[in-house]
C-alpha cells in the first residue's frame, strides 16, 4: 500500500512541475516525483519504467545544477 501511495505522490510532484514556471521549483519538484515513483516502480519490478525514472531523475538532478551554475555565474 505505501509504494502505491508512493506512486501517487510522484505523480503529484510531477504534475506541479509541468505547471510551475519556476525553474528551480520545477527541477525540485520533479526530482521528488522521480525519487517516489523510482520507488514504485522498483516495488513492481518493471525494467522498463525503473530506468525512466532513473534518467527522468538524473536528468532533472542535472539540470538544476546547471541552473545554479548559471545562476552563481552571472
Amino acid at each position: 500500500m505505501i509504494f502505491r501511495i508512493l506512486g501517487a505522490i510522484g505523480l503529484l510532484f510531477i504534475t506541479y512541475g509541468v505547471l510551475t514556471k519556476k525553474e528551480v521549483t520545477r527541477n525540485i519538484v520533479f526530482i521528488l516525483g522521480g525519487l517516489s515513483l523510482l520507488s514504485y516502480s522498483a516495488y513492481l519490478k518493471d525494467p522498463i519504467f525503473i530506468p525512466l525514472q532513473i534518467i527522468f531523475t538524473l536528468a532533472s538532478i542535472y539540470e538544476l545544477l546547471l541552473i545554479q551554475k548559471i545562476r552563481h555565474n552571472t
